[in-house]
């Protein structure tokens, strides 16, 4: 008996232990932690640019942040795109150019040029009608003030579509970044009336948009010519000019075994200067315009993907500055926003531009 009763101890304390290991709260490694689960339109990163007078991004700094993260993305889809998107002196003083610093510079230059020009010009006309002189530097300073605002009134209404010299160039960069949940945009930031121009990786799962977008093509189906005509209508403005070579017949033409749907948003012409001297080169170049309107004959999900992907980068930039415009009540009935972090979704975006 007495045997029994120290075995029945003994698997009890057994039991016990294993019971109380099991209920002990599990120390996890730093290192090891899971990812947080994303949601869409969170920023996951937002890069500063190393120069205020000649904005350029660490890339590869970058790259190494979003790994921490959890987004493990190769050089070939981001650094490579990126830098070709962005990594040219042209692009690099356009930005500046478009960026709020400069607009803060050309404000009190702009006020001034049109001060002295209204002043030379009633001093001109009307001096001798106006007698007093301080009445006169009153109404040339009203004139100018309103004559300035209505300039940056414009500069920032434009600043709100898409920008050709910058958000169709990262077409291609989201067109890969997509696969990988991201979306990339070029934005100001302003805090303490300084803006701060930043790379913004936002977290994007491009699935249900791209249903509701298909399915409201779908909707529209039945009526080709109302579908091609409001797509026409609304992205006539999107062509990009591309150098081509004249001797190279490739270049020129597309390639006609590539399905219309599996070819890139904007062709890259890269392996067509290989063997030709930069000479020949300069004397046989040739533009070429590429329309962004996708062909009324495809798919409709293929064109809800070309849309999405063509508005992504202004999108992004909207979002991550809080300038996104609240949507017409007709477009939001019935229909679900898949972004919580604000009021209009990519989708939504791009059916208020395209097809409202």
């Amino acid at each position: 008996m007495e045997e029994r009763l120290k075995l029945t101890r003994e698997n009890s304390k057994s039991v016990t232990s294993e019971t109380a290991s099991h209920l002990q709260p599990t120390r996890t490694q730093p290192g090891n932690s899971p990812a947080p689960k994303w949601t869409n339109g969170q920023c996951v990163l937002a890069v500063p640019s190393s120069s205020v007078f000649s904005p350029r991004f660490d890339l590869s700094l970058c790259r190494g942040l979003l790994e921490r993260k959890g987004f493990q993305i190769p050089t070939q889809d981001f650094e490579a795109p990126l830098q070709s998107a962005l990594g040219s002196s042209s692009v690099r003083r356009f930005l500046f150019f478009n960026s709020n610093v400069f607009h803060f510079i050309l404000t009190p230059v702009l006020y001034l040029v049109l001060w002295c020009g209204v002043y030379s010009t009633v001093h001109l006309y009307m001096g001798e009608t106006i007698t007093d002189f301080w009445v006169l530097c009153l109404c040339v300073s009203l004139v100018s003030i309103a004559f300035t605002t209505v300039i940056l009134l414009i500069l920032h209404h434009n600043s709100k579509e898409i920008n050709m010299n910058i958000d169709t160039r990262l077409i291609q960069v989201n067109e890969r970044l997509i696969r990988h949940s991201l979306l990339i945009g070029v934005a100001d930031w302003v805090q303490q009336c300084t803006g701060t121009l930043q790379l913004f990786c936002v977290y994007w799962d491009l699935t249900p948009c791209l249903a509701g977008l298909t399915e409201a093509l779908e909707n529209m189906s039945f009526v080709r010519d109302e579908l091609q005509k409001k797509l026409k209508k609304r992205m006539s403005s999107l062509t990009l000019v591309t150098e081509v070579m004249s001797y190279d017949p490739d270049a020129i033409s597309l390639d006609h075994d590539v399905p219309e749907e599996e070819r890139p948003l904007l062709e890259e012409n890269e392996d067509t200067n290989r063997s030709t001297p930069s000479s020949q080169r300069e004397e046989t170049k040739l533009t070429k315009n590429l329309s962004l309107v996708p062909d009324h004959t495809l798919p409709a999900q293929d064109i809800a993907q070309q849309l999405l992907l063509i508005y992504s980068s202004a999108y992004i930039k909207l979002l991550v500055s809080e300038r996104l415009s609240r949507a017409p009540q007709g477009l939001i009935n019935g229909r679900r926003s898949h972004c919580t972090t604000a009021a209009l979704c990519l989708c939504q975006y791009v059916n208020l531009k395209v097809l409202h």
